[in-house]
């Protein structure tokens, strides 16, 4: 709820209405996020005075100001006529306390470390970065708006939907009278994304204004509201299943559960489903759940299409590391396109927030003896080599525990190698990994489990392991063969002359901290089993690896069964686009690297790959591309124990609160349909549509019954995709959600949508029947 108004001159008496009216609205959002009388929220709510740095030259004061609606803050400038900027707090991605920004660390001084914060926004916007007139203060703000921040993202759907209506039905009330007349609620409705037609408004608006006064208010707009958020898709399930009586006892919720939903719980768990969800007390005590109970129930996560047991670290993770697929990042550095782009430590930072367990540093000499990463021959801005490990350290253990692969991409000098080892051993320390864990020389990867907490370097190494584990090695630096490491995505670009040697002097220091990951050329299958240990690893470029994939495809999932394959986008994506992942996951390849920067199909497949299993980064391949008497072959099936034939019946049943693409114009209301999709092996492949729903984008329902046959659901990804019909140009993307198969829930779900950036959109979803069968 927002009571934000355009300021206008108020007698004395308006002004008290308004200030109480805010009062009003702000304990009633207190209450939505469970933060009533809470100090830290009502500090951010008077607000305060911050100094914002953007540079040594530019750092001005401005006034700092939560809303009545506790989500907007108001960034007031001290020039009377400055535009005032705001910003929802569902954008901010994190709050930082410290210097731990570059634009902190590059504008003020280490005596500031304690006064100093960072507003750090989803997507491509730049960080706020702030600093308070004491520790204290900063300390106060950075709690308060985590506090704010955590609290609205612990809202369940029905909390956000309410959240959400509530707040576009006070923007509708322009006169911000607490009443709506038919001229307002008609606005209010397009706010909501849902045109109607005058008659139906008008008959909605005569049904709730029972005091025949042509306003709404009070108990009238909650029966606005209730007629509004009506689920008559979910009254259905519960008069089927509670047999058309008022209430369904705890048998008949018992029978919902087992049949329709599908799972495997007695009686016992449907009288804790009523404990949990009913809201009339008569009802709880006498174990039956009445219909706002069962619609509550259904707006929780216990009816996410997505299987609770995969949403913590289930998997076996003590396997050799080489039989995960890992979540990897290309480019990590780049924040947009490869040509002239910013490099940031940020982009490292988003990564591995993001779960992404292998980075690449792509290495050079720098000034002052300091090697810097950028992308080499071109405008891409350059990062400090010692700033993006002391960013890795700090955030690369934050949403996963599990190894850190550091993909080194070597040009620099021997001098400057020595200096890139030095920063990664005395920053990383014991984190690092310096020697093969054991007393042996290994003979076979560690699992995920043994190395959690630690960084495997991978890059160029002098010699064999059995020699550094016995220290036979006494040359400070020697030629190695170049042409592996610096192929990685520089391919297509020109090189000065003076830059064509295929060899370059390593030094040893950097050297020996090649454990487990050490870049070898790749010749063939039969070379790499002859003359390779199952440490040295080739990487390959997109284009290579799927050809492999597609017309060597057995042999390649034998080869990724012993060693390590790393994938690249190829040197033309000059525009960091990316290439679908799928296949070469189906070659069992471990290290498929994307461009995290970029938001697209593709990185939705990433995200949704490793949804699973505590989105630790890791996923355990299937178990016959583990197995050395396996001939799975994706684009050949055989008969096999990955052949397990499904049926999959999906009918995308309604949405609700799709958001507005143009927020900026109230009319523009979204045209809806939804795609999904089936990312496998080639066989599997397959998308089918609905129609489209003309205006309507609250809640819009189709009833369109889909089937699908997989093959091999163990490799199979499942997309939903919300778009705006167009006739004329493509269709606008509206959300998306992509899970595993084998990570799906039957019957009745939700289906959450991402953002293109694959950032929760809190209010929005699907409503979805799934039924796999099996096929004969």
């Amino acid at each position: 709820m927002s009571c934000i108004r355009k300021s206008h001159q108020r007698t004395a008496s308006e002004e008290l209405i308004y200030q109480q009216q805010c009062e009003y609205v702000i304990e009633e959002n207190a209450k939505f996020l469970g933060l009533e009388g809470d100090v830290d929220l009502q500090f951010l709510l008077r607000g305060g005075d911050l100094l914002k740095v953007k540079s040594d030259s530019w750092k001005k004061t401005r006034f700092l100001q939560l809303k009545e609606d506790c989500k907007t803050v108001w960034l007031q400038s001290s020039k009377r006529f400055k535009k005032q900027k705001i910003f929802s707090l569902e954008d901010v991605n994190s709050v930082r306390q410290g210097r731990q920004t570059e634009g902190l660390k590059k504008y003020t001084e280490p005596s500031m470390e304690d006064r100093c914060f960072s507003v750090v926004f989803i997507g491509r916007r730049k960080n706020l970065d702030l600093i308070a007139s004491s520790k204290d203060e900063a300390k106060q703000w950075v709690r308060g708006l985590e506090k704010v921040i955590g609290s609205m993202r612990n809202l369940n759907r029905q909390q956000n939907s309410q959240h959400w209506i509530y707040t576009c039905m006070l923007k509708a009330d322009k006169n911000g009278d607490d009443k709506m007349t038919l001229k307002e609620v008609k606005k209010f409705m397009q706010q909501i994304n849902l045109e109607v037609d005058d008659n139906y408004a008008q008959l909605l608006f005569v049904k709730c204004d029972t005091s025949k006064s042509g306003t709404l208010e009070g108990t009238e707009i909650k029966k606005f509201y209730e007629l509004l958020t009506h689920r008559e898709e979910v009254d259905v399930i519960f008069k089927k299943y509670g047999h058309y009586k008022e209430q369904m006892s705890a048998e008949d919720l018992l029978d919902f559960l087992q049949h329709e939903q599908r799972e495997p719980v007695g009686l016992e768990y449907a009288h804790k489903i009523i404990e949990k969800y009913e809201v009339d007390e008569t009802a709880k005590q006498m174990k039956q759940m009445t219909q706002d109970g069962f619609l509550m129930y259904f707006n929780h996560e216990d009816v996410s299409i997505f299987n609770s047991t995969h949403k913590d670290v289930y998997q076996d993770m003590r396997q050799p590391f080489n039989h995960y697929f890992i979540s990897s990042s290309h480019n990590t550095y780049l924040m947009e396109d490869q040509l002239k782009g910013p490099s940031s430590t940020e982009a490292y930072i988003k990564a591995l927030l993001k779960g992404c367990r292998c980075v690449e540093l792509d290495c050079w000499d720098g000034a002052n003896g300091e090697p810097v990463i950028y992308h080499g021959y071109t405008l891409t801005s350059k990062v400090l080599f010692k700033d993006v490990i002391e960013a890795i350290k700090e955030y690369s253990f934050k949403t996963s525990k599990y190894p850190v692969i550091l993909s080194l991409e070597n040009h620099c000098s021997v001098e400057q190698q020595k200096t890139m080892a030095h920063h990664l051993t005395s920053i990383l320390g014991s984190a690092l990994l310096t020697q093969p864990l054991g007393n042996h020389i290994p003979s076979t990867f560690p699992g995920p489990e043994e190395l959690k907490g630690r960084f495997l370097i991978k890059g160029k190494r002098l010699n064999k392991l059995a020699a550094g584990f016995n220290n036979n090695s006494t040359e400070d630096a020697d030629n190695v063969s170049e042409e592996d490491e610096s192929a990685e995505g520089n391919e297509n670009e020109e090189k000065p002359k003076s830059q064509k040697s295929n060899k370059i002097k390593l030094a040893k220091e950097l050297s020996d901290l090649v454990i487990y990951c050490k870049s070898v050329h790749f010749s063939s299958f039969e070379d790499s089993k002859e003359n390779q240990e199952f440490y040295e690893m080739a990487s390959f470029k997109e284009g290579k690896a799927v050809n492999l994939a597609e017309n060597s495809a057995t042999a390649y999932i034998h080869h990724n069964m012993d060693k390590l394959s790393r994938i690249y986008p190829a040197g033309s994506r000059t525009d960091s686009s990316n290439y679908n992942p799928v296949p070469l996951w189906n070659a069992g390849c471990q290290i498929v690297a994307l461009n995290f920067q970029t938001p697209c199909r593709e990185m939705d497949l990433n995200q949704g790959c490793f949804l699973p299993n505590g989105k630790c980064g890791y996923k355990l391949k299937p178990e016959f591309l583990r197995d050395p008497a396996s001939q799975f072959n994706p684009a050949n099936l055989t008969v096999g124990p990955w052949l397990q034939k499904k049926n999959l019946h999906i009918m995308v049943i309604s949405a609700q609160q799709l958001p507005k693409l143009n927020k900026d114009k109230l009319s523009s209301i979204v045209d809806p349909l939804v795609k999904v999709e089936i990312c496998g092996i080639k066989v599997d492949n397959a998308i089918q549509q609905t129609h489209h729903i003309e205006n309507n984008g609250f809640n819009p329902m189709w009833n369109s019954k889909f089937k699908f046959l997989v093959y091999v659901p163990e490799l199979a990804l499942v997309r939903f995709v919300v778009e705006d019909f167009d006739t004329s140009s493509y269709n606008d993307f509206v959300g998306q959600y992509t899970i595993p198969f084998n990570s799906m829930q039957n019957g009745y779900r939700h289906v959450p949508l991402l953002t293109k950036r694959g950032d929760l959109i809190p209010s929005a979803g699907l409503f979805v029947h799934i039924m796999i069968l099996d096929a004969a």
